[in-house]
């Protein structure tokens, strides 16, 4: 008789679902899906200090630890699970087999949901390995591949559903803004367009047609980018659908990035990475296969999905966390939408509002440039006011402070106060920097042969935190052409500029509300440090020497 090896909980792992589980049917013990497992670093990365390695340094030195790969692939073989592919720079082991013997592997009871119309294995509670092999795995997904994150663009879906009921709807506000207008509205430097700069865009869901895409930049008057997408393992494909009005169709997340940060820096090479599905393991494969491209190398990485950071597990936020330090080492600079309900916020798979303030992630990762949303009204050619972008609950832009990242070191000097409803300690707090997203000063966008604004249908032009986060990384794009190399992580940078005696690079929004925070003078946990004038912002960096720009 084979005595099965003692077992140990994976700290980390614990899932939650909302609704009666045990109800639930069992997934068919037969099904066939695939299980990512990572492993712990070869060496742990050295303190950032804005010194950069190269892919093939990092490969080396900090990719998978050889032992731990054995040992999971031994572990896989032990269990009938079949090692589909191994990929030590990612520090990927990918498993296939049976639903019975995940089960078995991992101690993990699998049942079939439907969430938003779509049949999902869920999982509750934890999963465990053979004690030996905990200290090799940083995290397992894909046993559970419920939704985590949603697009971040807002079309006024209330209007949407209104237009698909074929009910009456309020005239909509036309006011509404190109995105090269944009460009001049927060006067980025002139004379640049991105060149020699790629820029990845990662999306969960949807896709474009060319054809339509050539006819948005020609009605923009900017130059066609060249815009490519990119195939990896484990990767999805562009999928446009039909209806842009459909509130589950993700083609409007996809043309709005792609719309704004070719219009804004059509000299840059723009990749799409397409992930296979909005499951936390599909996200942060995309977000491996972007950071570790060696082939292409991206500069800027837009991000413009997310989910509540309490829905997402210990283990899928330490590991993508690991993926992001990973990016700031090799000098990639990523853009995150913090979200487009506010503070309050709620999983993919519970209905019901808890009543508290949550964040949103991986906007909340103290690794990359968190981007909320502001309302703006304009005179002439100029901004005249810029506020808060909050219509009311699960309406406006995401912000707070996280629960579950302490307080960087760039964030010290910046006032973040305690997190609310219900209170909390002093950590990382989101957003760092903001831009317009409020549909009622919004972008125009032709999507699906759809345009917004479409007062003939009542529909609103388009906005939501999903239009800052390319809109800064075209910014950035700029910026690196402007100083022919790549800015990096921009964080302490940005917060230093922002106490600089005489600084006047920053738009701050001194009042309004999103639920559960207030603006204020300074950062606040609505619109971080406010919206930028791109060229002071420019005209600043380039003050710095060579030394403290490397140095930051």
């Amino acid at each position: 008789m084979i005595t099965e090896p003692a077992k140990t909980v994976l700290t980390g792992t614990r899932k939650t679902f909302h609704g009666d589980f045990d109800s639930l049917p069992a997934v068919g013990p037969d099904e066939e899906f695939s299980v990512t497992i990572r492993v712990k670093r070869k060496h742990e990365l050295p303190e950032w200090r804005g010194v950069r390695m190269t892919h093939e340094q990092h490969s080396r030195d900090h990719g998978a630890d050889p032992e731990s790969l054995a040992k999971v692939q031994s572990f896989a073989a032990a269990h009938g699970l079949e090692t589909a592919a191994v990929r030590p720079d990612k520090r990927e082991v990918v498993v296939r087999g049976s639903a019975r013997t995940m089960q078995e592997a991992f101690s993990a009871d699998l049942r079939i949901a439907e969430i938003n119309g779509r049949k999902c294995r869920v999982r509750r509670g934890e999963i465990s390995v053979p004690t030996d092999l905990v200290a090799s795995i940083s995290s397992v997904t894909g046993l559970d591949n419920r939704p985590f994150a949603k697009p971040h663009y807002r079309v006024a879906r209330q209007a949407a559903h209104a237009v698909g009921a074929g009910a009456a709807a309020a005239p909509v506000n036309e006011t509404a803004f190109t995105p090269v207008e944009f460009a001049s509205l927060y006067n980025f430097p002139a004379g640049l367009d991105g060149s020699g700069q790629t820029i990845a865009i990662l999306e969960l869901d949807g896709g474009f047609r060319p054809d339509e895409l050539a006819a948005c930049f020609k009605e923009l008057g900017v130059p066609q980018p060249t815009v490519t997408v990119v195939s990896f393992e484990g990767g999805g494909a562009n999928n446009p659908g039909l209806n842009a009005l459909d509130p589950f169709c993700r083609d409007a997340e996809v043309m709005l990035d792609l719309q704004v940060a070719g219009g804004l820096a059509p000299g840059a090479q723009i990749l799409v990475y397409f992930a296979k599905d909005d499951s936390d393991q599909s996200f942060l494969a995309a977000m491996s296969a972007i950071v570790h491209d060696a082939a292409r190398k991206p500069d800027i990485v837009s991000i413009s999905w997310g989910g509540p950071e309490s829905t997402a597990t210990g283990q899928f936020r330490d590991d993508f966390d690991q993926v992001l330090q990973t990016a700031a080492h090799l000098g990639i600079t990523v853009c995150v939408a913090t979200g487009d309900n506010a503070s309050p916020d709620f999983g993919a798979d519970d209905p019901t509002w808890d009543g508290g303030a949550h964040v949103d992630f991986p906007a909340s990762d103290p690794w990359v440039l968190a981007c909320g949303g502001t309302r703006i009204s304009v005179a002439g050619d100029a901004i005249a006011t810029e506020d808060v972008w909050f219509e009311g609950p699960h309406d406006g832009t995401g912000g707070g402070v996280s629960r579950a990242f302490p307080l960087p070191d760039y964030q010290r000097n910046a006032s973040i106060p305690r997190a609310a409803n219900p209170d909390g300690p002093v950590m990382r707090g989101i957003p760092d920097v903001s831009a317009n997203a409020a549909p009622v000063s919004g972008f125009r966008i032709l999507c699906d042969g759809q345009r917004f604004p479409d007062p003939d249908k009542n529909v609103p032009p388009m906005g939501g935190t999903s239009a800052v986060a390319p809109l800064w990384a075209a910014l950035v794009a700029r910026l690196n052409q402007a100083f022919g190399r790549r800015c990096g992580f921009l964080n302490p940078l940005l917060y230093e500029l922002a106490v600089t005696p005489g600084s006047s690079i920053w738009r701050n929004t001194a009042s309004g509300t999103n639920g559960s925070y207030f603006a204020g003078p300074r950062w606040n946990a609505c619109t971080g440090l406010g919206s930028v004038d791109g060229t002071r912002l420019l005209n600043a960096m380039r003050a710095r020497t060579e030394a403290d720009l490397v140095g930051h």
